[in-house]
């Protein structure tokens, strides 16, 4: 097989493997496992003046190559333009995007460096496979250093309609910059044809027709064995005492204000508000680790988070009854999956999401003879492939309060005719074959 260099914005760290490991990783486990393999791009860590020439680290068929970023390059390239501007404008905020000429510059050259200190590793016969929106330019700053190789892109998060794209300035030269890549997947087909039109509208109707959409998944079964085993831990055993046999809602997301936090707090307040006879009858965890906690528009939010945290509990806390909890701590991944497993109700509401794997690790987790009921945002992209969701509109706090009441009162039967299609589903459309896909057309 050729071998496969991975290009993405973080490499994961070398320690961490299984349950501990990244979502991006744990995608492409099985592309790594089956081939000699490289993980290229930054560190993590910040130093003077970003590196040369990478650090390299071999563990058997796998290389790591790792980058560290000057200070001043991190600030304008991740958090400057890539957060600042590219991640609000793809999740259809142009409202929330800063756009500042210093910080696209700052993502150009790190992108370019990147491509400097990569080429020099390149195999003729590699296929290189960059991620995300981080590297939108990496693949033509390649071809200008005289790389030959396939190369691919995949962007794991949305992508909105030609309009709003275009709202973004210097939009087209990242459109002309796609446009250097020989496959580029994307979560759901309205993505791939949202960008198919703005490459044709700034004349790249040939790399358009290189747009496809290639779903990304889990290992169902391994994430279904993993809350198998977490259930019979002792402290899942000292969780479930703690709710004290009440109904279990469940939140898993990082903190960011593309996962509609504040609307599903105001949802759940809502139903404890409309539907007295669910108070001191569900416990809601949210769990939701810090995500960029030194940007602003994201310190704002976990203040606004910790106020209706404070307001709902307030209003409805009994001395025995804590209507919701919630932790902005890491959970490691075998205590998640037991916290799903156990959950009544799965609640997943981003406002706009590429695919949303937690829904997709909910559905895995359930106990086949009493399966539990996901409540799902239509515009998160696992919508369209999990059909026995209850969905709803992210922004309506009543449409959530009334899914929720929904869910808690759905009989059994019900609930297993809805989980039973969305597992199958979820097994087939795996991360393996996602992997096999998108490689399959990198070679063509």
């Amino acid at each position: 097989m050729k071998r496969l260099v991975i290009v993405a914005n973080r490499v994961p760290d070398p320690k961490e493997r299984g349950a501990t490991a990244g979502g991006l990783a744990v995608a492409l486990q099985d592309a790594v496992n089956r081939r000699d393999a490289m993980w290229f791009g930054w560190s993590g860590k910040t130093a003077e003046a970003t590196a040369a020439e990478p650090s390299l680290l071999r563990q058997g068929r796998l290389t790591y190559a790792t980058l560290d970023l000057g200070d001043s390059d991190y600030r304008r390239y991740y958090q400057g333009f890539s957060n600042g501007s590219l991640w609000p404008t793809l999740h259809y905020r142009l409202g929330l995007a800063q756009f500042s000429r210093d910080d696209y510059a700052g993502y150009r050259e790190v992108n370019a460096a990147f491509a400097g200190a990569l080429a020099p590793l390149l195999r003729p016969d590699d296929m290189v496979w960059a991620h995300d929106f981080h590297l939108f330019p990496m693949g033509a700053e390649l071809r200008r250093r005289g790389s030959r190789q396939r190369l691919g892109f995949f962007l794991h998060v949305p992508f909105p309609p030609p309009a709003v794209f275009a709202g973004l300035p210097r939009s087209a030269e990242l459109l002309a910059d796609l446009a250097a890549y020989d496959v580029i997947g994307l979560q759901t087909e309205d993505d791939a044809a949202h960008l198919r039109a703005a490459l044709a509208a700034e004349g790249h109707a040939e790399a358009a027709e290189r747009v496809s959409a290639f779903p990304i998944g889990i290992d169902a079964d391994a994430f279904a064995k993993l809350a198998e085993r977490a259930v019979e831990k002792q402290e899942m055993a000292r969780f479930r005492r703690s709710i004290a046999g009440r109904a279990l809602v469940i939140g898993v997301d990082r903190l960011d204000y593309s996962k509609g936090l504040p609307q599903r707090f105001s949802g759940y307040g809502q139903l404890l508000a409309r539907y007295p006879e669910q108070r001191s009858r569900v416990t809601y965890l949210q769990v939701a680790p810090v995500s960029r906690g030194d940007v602003a528009q994201y310190q704002a939010l976990r203040r606004e988070l910790d106020e209706l945290v404070g307001r709902i509990n307030g209003d409805y806390a009994e001395p025995d009854w804590v209507p919701l909890r919630y932790m902005t701590r890491p959970v490691p991944r075998p205590t998640l999956a037991g916290f799903m497993r156990h959950a009544r109700v799965g609640l997943v509401t981003p406002l706009r999401d590429g695919m949303n794997l937690v829904a997709k690790e909910y559905v895995a987790a359930q106990d086949p003879a009493d399966p539990g009921t996901l409540v799902l945002s239509r515009f998160a992209g696992a919508a369209p492939y999990l059909k026995g969701a209850l969905l709803v509109n992210p922004l309506d706090p009543d449409e959530i309060a009334e899914a929720l009441d929904q869910a808690m009162a759905m009989p059994l039967k019900e609930r297993q005719e809805r989980w039973e299609p969305m597992a199958a589903e979820v097994r087939e459309g795996s991360a393996r074959n996602w992997c096999q896909k998108f490689l399959a057309a990198l070679e063509g």
